[in-house]
């Protein structure tokens, strides 16, 4: 995490001092059916109240179109935990989604390795 709110969630010798299960209030599915593929992108729509760290974040990593692979991998928590975190954000409108492209075999070696690539190109 970058910013003043990641003092307090992440420790340089500990990792991630909040459990994953606690950033989605211990909800393990999302509301929206999300793929690891699947593209999100901030809409522009600001969201009422105030967000927790983890979803100010996400919807920060939004701005272009990027795989929920690819917000899990920023964020460090595992998946199902990511999908939640962005199926509020849909919920409340501030994120709009979309299937991947059928063409995209998720089991096709050189998908994976473009998703690895882009993800090694962020970090």
């Amino acid at each position: 995490m970058v910013g003043p709110e990641s003092e307090h969630f992440l420790d340089d010798d500990a990792g991630r001092l909040v459990r994953p299960y606690t950033v989605s209030n211990g909800r393990t599915r999302p509301s929206t059916h999300m793929e690891l593929l699947s593209w999100v992108m901030a809409t522009g729509r600001i969201p009422r109240g105030h967000l927790e760290p983890d979803h100010a974040r996400a919807l920060r990593l939004c701005g272009n179109p990027t795989t929920v692979a690819e917000i899990s991998a920023h964020l460090k928590l595992p998946a199902a935990i990511t999908k939640v975190v962005l199926s509020d954000l849909v919920d409340c409108g501030a994120l709009s989604t979309r299937a991947p492209s059928p063409v995209a075999d998720p089991a096709d070696r050189s998908v994976l390795e473009a998703v690895l690539h882009g993800l090694q190109r962020r970090l």
